[in-house]
């Protein structure tokens, strides 16, 4: 069998990031506004890029089949251990949740069914994949990100022609302060980059630390390329102010297509823009499985057989669903909600594990990211922080734009 690509790779960790992001940041983003929305995204990339070497760093100790539950119980104990456990399935559960009520909306109006059969049909289609194997998994994940591209070029074409300067600068409303709704952006920008879970897939999938490095660097890299061009383009066509009615449809995918609309006159670039739009919910929500099969794989101890990969797969995927069946809510609600959670097992935890292991083996053979505790001690604070902002931002104490 040939070596697999560091292409596929980092379109499986892409795959995982762009789906919340792009469908998310743009209505949390309206607040802020391009410059220091664009400014959040940038940071946050790093900043994740950083806290996934991290956990890789910590991973090369153990075997390659060997997830978070297992890394996390042996360095930082059982009771560490159950909360971060807790934490990254609920953020896993609650993005597949996120993906799979979208889609129900998404696909039940392009096929003329009820949601709730189209949420169904959306699993059983796309979770195959991710039951099959990490290389269909990289397969699927190379071809969606290209169909991504794509219809994305053909779809923000008519966007980036049209971009009004005042508008995408909201100069025409400088009494406003636009820097204090920054911080609000930082858990759904987290979210964004939460591709932690499938870092000891990534490793397993090649082997070798160093290419599973690339990969993910690529991964980011790639994500955050289409996140800016994104949020410029439709900032620098939907004035401020007619974010309200999709802040309040709780960011929900057709919401925000539906406004984009608005301003779009070819046709065809208002179809590129909904293919685009489904392309991003399938590639995040089998990234996202994968990397939360694998990791239940781990916790439940569940063989790489047939028969142990349906019960993986079962444990994966009917929870959410039957969860979005019952009770779908608003987009950004929930990757918000789970970007506050995220911060524990995509910074916190990651920093404290590397930390730990290179304390108790000194002398460090491999692969080792840069910085030395200063790259540990900023990870850690920036996952603080963040989880900060979003608890304020419930409460109330920092300001969150309603439209």
């Amino acid at each position: 069998m040939s070596k697999p690509s560091t292409l596929g790779g980092a379109c499986i960790i892409a795959s995982v990031c762009v789906g919340a992001g792009m469908l998310g940041l743009p209505s949390a983003g309206a607040g802020a506004w391009t410059l220091w929305t664009v400014l959040a995204i940038s940071v946050t990339m790093v900043m994740m890029t950083l806290s996934g070497w991290l956990l890789l760093e910590a991973l090369k100790h153990y075997d390659f089949k060997v997830s978070f539950n297992t890394i996390t119980k042996d360095v930082l104990k059982s009771k560490v251990n159950a909360i971060n456990n807790l934490s990254l399935y609920f953020v896993g559960g609650i993005l597949l949740y996120a993906y799979i009520s979208s889609s129900g909306m998404i696909f039940g109006g392009v096929f003329d069914i009820n949601a709730k059969l189209a949420s169904v049909l959306f699993v059983i289609a796309s979770s195959v994949f991710v039951l099959h194997s990490t290389r269909a998994v990289d397969r699927i994940s190379v071809l969606l990100i290209i169909f991504m591209a794509i219809s994305f070029i053909i779809g923000i074409s008519g966007l980036a022609t049209n971009i009004q300067v005042p508008t995408l600068l909201d100069s025409l409303d400088s009494q406003t302060s636009l820097s204090p709704y920054a911080l609000a952006i930082l858990p759904v920008a987290l979210t964004s980059f939460g591709y932690h879970h499938s870092v000891s897939t990534m490793r397993d999938y090649y082997r070798d630390e160093n290419r599973a490095k690339n990969a993910i660097l690529g991964g980011t890299l790639i994500a955050l390329t289409f996140y800016v061009i994104w949020v410029v383009c439709i900032f620098g066509n939907l004035p401020r102010t007619q974010f309200g009615p999709i802040v309040a449809a709780g960011g929900n995918v057709d919401a925000l297509m539906t406004a984009l609309g608005g301003v779009v006159n070819s046709n065809s670039i208002k179809q590129a823009l909904n293919i685009f739009s489904i392309a991003a919910v399938v590639s995040s929500f089998i990234g996202v499985g994968l990397g939360v099969f694998d990791y239940l794989a781990d916790f439940f101890g569940f063989e790489d057989t047939q028969q142990g990969r349906f019960k993986t797969w079962a444990v994966t995927f009917i929870p959410p669903l039957v969860f979005s069946l019952f009770a779908p809510f608003g987009f950004v609600a929930a990757i918000g909600l789970a970007g506050a959670a995220a911060t524990i097992w995509t910074c916190i935890i990651p920093a404290l594990l590397a930390k730990k292991l290179r304390q108790r083996q000194p002398e460090q053979q491999g692969f080792v990211v840069p910085g030395g505790n200063v790259t540990i001690y900023a990870v850690i604070i920036f996952g603080v922080l963040t989880a900060i902002f979003h608890i304020l931002a419930m409460a109330n104490i920092l300001p969150v734009f309603n439209g």
